[in-house]
Protein backbone atom coordinates (compact mmCIF):
# COMPACT_ATOMS: atom_id res chain seq x y z
CA UNK A 1 0.00 0.00 0.00
CA UNK A 2 1.35 3.53 -1.30
CA UNK A 3 0.46 6.07 1.75
CA UNK A 4 0.27 9.88 -0.01
CA UNK A 5 0.18 12.58 2.34
CA UNK A 6 -2.11 15.85 1.36
CA UNK A 7 -2.07 19.20 1.72
CA UNK A 8 -3.74 19.34 5.03
CA UNK A 9 -1.67 16.91 8.17
CA UNK A 10 -3.38 13.88 8.95
CA UNK A 11 -5.38 13.52 5.71
CA UNK A 12 -3.78 9.98 3.87
CA UNK A 13 -4.75 8.79 0.50
CA UNK A 14 -4.34 5.11 0.48
CA UNK A 15 -3.06 3.25 -3.07
CA UNK A 16 -3.04 -0.20 -3.27
CA UNK A 17 -0.96 -2.23 -5.12
CA UNK A 18 -3.10 -4.46 -7.26
CA UNK A 19 -2.43 -7.84 -8.64
CA UNK A 20 -4.05 -8.64 -12.00
CA UNK A 21 -3.94 -11.33 -14.52
CA UNK A 22 -6.61 -12.60 -17.37
CA UNK A 23 -8.71 -14.21 -13.85
CA UNK A 24 -9.35 -10.57 -12.86
CA UNK A 25 -6.95 -8.91 -10.13
CA UNK A 26 -6.35 -9.00 -6.46
CA UNK A 27 -5.19 -6.36 -3.65
CA UNK A 28 -5.35 -6.32 0.18
CA UNK A 29 -7.63 -3.28 1.08
CA UNK A 30 -6.50 -3.24 4.67
CA UNK A 31 -3.53 -4.27 6.63
CA UNK A 32 -3.70 -2.86 10.44
CA UNK A 33 -0.19 -3.37 11.30
CA UNK A 34 0.37 -1.41 7.56
CA UNK A 35 -1.94 1.49 9.13
CA UNK A 36 -0.39 2.07 12.06
CA UNK A 37 2.86 2.39 10.90
CA UNK A 38 2.13 5.10 8.17
CA UNK A 39 -1.14 6.40 9.93
CA UNK A 40 -1.10 5.91 13.50
CA UNK A 41 -3.08 3.87 15.82
CA UNK A 42 -6.28 3.34 15.35
CA UNK A 43 -8.88 1.19 16.19
CA UNK A 44 -11.91 0.77 13.93
CA UNK A 45 -15.43 -0.47 15.37
CA UNK A 46 -17.77 -0.06 12.75
CA UNK A 47 -18.31 -0.57 9.08
CA UNK A 48 -20.47 1.51 6.85
CA UNK A 49 -22.24 0.76 3.15
CA UNK A 50 -24.13 3.41 1.08
CA UNK A 51 -25.72 3.04 -1.67
CA UNK A 52 -26.67 5.86 -4.21
CA UNK A 53 -28.74 4.90 -7.69
CA UNK A 54 -27.77 8.51 -9.53
CA UNK A 55 -24.82 10.64 -10.54
CA UNK A 56 -25.20 14.23 -8.44
CA UNK A 57 -26.43 12.50 -5.13
CA UNK A 58 -24.17 14.61 -2.45
CA UNK A 59 -24.08 13.39 1.31
CA UNK A 60 -22.30 15.86 3.52
CA UNK A 61 -21.18 17.34 4.84
CA UNK A 62 -21.25 15.92 8.10
CA UNK A 63 -19.46 15.04 11.53
CA UNK A 64 -19.55 13.92 14.80
CA UNK A 65 -18.69 16.55 17.94
CA UNK A 66 -16.19 15.53 20.90
CA UNK A 67 -15.82 12.35 22.43
CA UNK A 68 -18.32 10.90 19.76
CA UNK A 69 -16.03 11.75 16.84
CA UNK A 70 -14.77 9.43 14.23
CA UNK A 71 -11.55 8.67 11.93
CA UNK A 72 -12.73 7.13 8.65
CA UNK A 73 -11.13 4.87 6.19
CA UNK A 74 -13.14 5.74 2.84
CA UNK A 75 -13.65 3.97 -0.33
CA UNK A 76 -15.39 3.46 -3.29
CA UNK A 77 -16.11 -0.45 -4.40
CA UNK A 78 -18.40 0.10 -7.76
CA UNK A 79 -18.72 3.72 -9.49
CA UNK A 80 -16.99 6.75 -8.84
CA UNK A 81 -17.07 9.80 -5.92
CA UNK A 82 -15.32 13.33 -4.99
CA UNK A 83 -14.62 12.86 -1.25
CA UNK A 84 -14.26 15.75 0.45
CA UNK A 85 -12.76 16.33 3.92
CA UNK A 86 -13.10 20.15 5.62
CA UNK A 87 -10.52 20.67 8.90
CA UNK A 88 -12.23 21.42 11.60
CA UNK A 89 -9.56 20.88 14.25
CA UNK A 90 -9.33 23.65 16.60
CA UNK A 91 -5.92 25.53 16.74
CA UNK A 92 -4.87 23.94 13.28
CA UNK A 93 -3.18 25.56 10.54
CA UNK A 94 -5.30 24.54 8.41
CA UNK A 95 -8.68 24.93 9.94
CA UNK A 96 -11.30 25.55 7.72
CA UNK A 97 -9.42 24.37 4.90
CA UNK A 98 -10.60 21.50 2.18
CA UNK A 99 -9.28 18.47 0.44
CA UNK A 100 -10.71 16.40 -2.04
CA UNK A 101 -10.09 13.19 -4.04
CA UNK A 102 -11.57 10.93 -6.62
CA UNK A 103 -12.28 7.65 -4.94
CA UNK A 104 -13.26 4.84 -7.61
CA UNK A 105 -14.21 1.04 -8.24
CA UNK A 106 -11.58 1.46 -11.33
CA UNK A 107 -8.17 3.58 -9.11
CA UNK A 108 -9.33 1.45 -5.61
CA UNK A 109 -7.82 4.74 -4.01
CA UNK A 110 -8.93 4.75 -0.15
CA UNK A 111 -8.69 8.14 1.69
CA UNK A 112 -7.89 8.44 6.00
CA UNK A 113 -9.82 11.14 7.49
CA UNK A 114 -8.58 11.10 10.78
CA UNK A 115 -11.13 12.64 13.99
CA UNK A 116 -11.55 16.65 13.96
CA UNK A 117 -12.84 16.55 10.06
CA UNK A 118 -15.96 17.21 8.59
CA UNK A 119 -16.71 14.95 5.42
CA UNK A 120 -18.97 14.58 2.29
CA UNK A 121 -18.79 12.90 -1.17
CA UNK A 122 -20.40 13.63 -4.80
CA UNK A 123 -21.72 10.36 -6.69
CA UNK A 124 -19.82 11.08 -9.91
CA UNK A 125 -21.38 7.79 -11.85
CA UNK A 126 -24.64 5.88 -11.31
CA UNK A 127 -25.00 2.69 -9.19
CA UNK A 128 -22.31 3.50 -6.65
CA UNK A 129 -21.18 1.89 -3.48
CA UNK A 130 -19.29 3.55 -1.31
CA UNK A 131 -17.65 1.93 2.13
CA UNK A 132 -15.93 3.37 5.33
CA UNK A 133 -14.92 2.13 8.12
CA UNK A 134 -15.40 4.12 11.33
CA UNK A 135 -13.17 4.11 14.61
CA UNK A 136 -16.65 5.82 16.84
CA UNK A 137 -19.95 4.61 16.92
CA UNK A 138 -22.59 6.57 15.00
CA UNK A 139 -23.82 9.04 17.52
CA UNK A 140 -27.01 10.90 16.85
CA UNK A 141 -26.74 13.26 19.70
CA UNK A 142 -23.71 14.23 18.75
CA UNK A 143 -23.71 14.88 15.06
CA UNK A 144 -23.30 18.14 13.27
CA UNK A 145 -23.32 19.25 9.31
CA UNK A 146 -22.22 21.94 7.19
CA UNK A 147 -23.69 22.89 4.42
CA UNK A 148 -22.04 21.52 1.38
CA UNK A 149 -21.99 24.67 -0.68
CA UNK A 150 -20.95 27.20 1.80
CA UNK A 151 -19.41 30.45 -0.03
CA UNK A 152 -16.52 30.49 3.07
CA UNK A 153 -15.51 26.80 2.58
CA UNK A 154 -15.84 27.19 -1.72
CA UNK A 155 -15.33 23.99 -2.34
CA UNK A 156 -15.48 23.40 -6.01
CA UNK A 157 -17.70 20.28 -6.71
CA UNK A 158 -17.38 20.48 -10.25
CA UNK A 159 -20.84 19.98 -10.60
CA UNK A 160 -24.13 22.96 -11.41
CA UNK A 161 -26.03 23.09 -8.22
CA UNK A 162 -29.44 22.07 -9.60
CA UNK A 163 -27.67 19.14 -10.65
CA UNK A 164 -27.59 18.35 -6.82
CA UNK A 165 -29.79 15.70 -4.87
CA UNK A 166 -29.72 15.82 -1.74
CA UNK A 167 -31.39 15.27 1.58
CA UNK A 168 -33.75 17.74 3.08
CA UNK A 169 -31.39 17.52 6.47
CA UNK A 170 -27.97 18.66 4.22
CA UNK A 171 -30.25 21.00 2.59
CA UNK A 172 -30.62 22.94 5.54
CA UNK A 173 -27.52 22.32 7.19
CA UNK A 174 -26.07 25.01 8.82
CA UNK A 175 -23.42 27.41 7.54
CA UNK A 176 -19.38 27.31 8.43
CA UNK A 177 -19.88 30.97 10.17
CA UNK A 178 -22.03 29.34 12.83
CA UNK A 179 -19.31 26.65 13.56
CA UNK A 180 -17.16 27.83 16.76
CA UNK A 181 -14.14 28.91 15.77
CA UNK A 182 -15.12 30.85 12.32
CA UNK A 183 -14.89 34.46 14.34
CA UNK A 184 -10.67 33.71 15.02
CA UNK A 185 -10.68 31.65 11.33
CA UNK A 186 -12.01 35.26 9.51
CA UNK A 187 -9.61 36.95 11.42
CA UNK A 188 -6.64 35.27 9.61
Amino acid sequence: MNYIPTSIEGLLILEPRVFGDRRGYFFESFSLRDFVEHAGPVDFVQDNESFSARRGVLRGLHFQKGDKAQAKLLRVVRGRVLDVAVDLRPGSATFGKHATVELSGENKRQFFIPRGFAHGFLVLEDDTLFQYKCDNYYAPESEGSLRWNDPDLAIDWGIAPEEVILSEKDSVAPFFRDYPGYSEWRKR
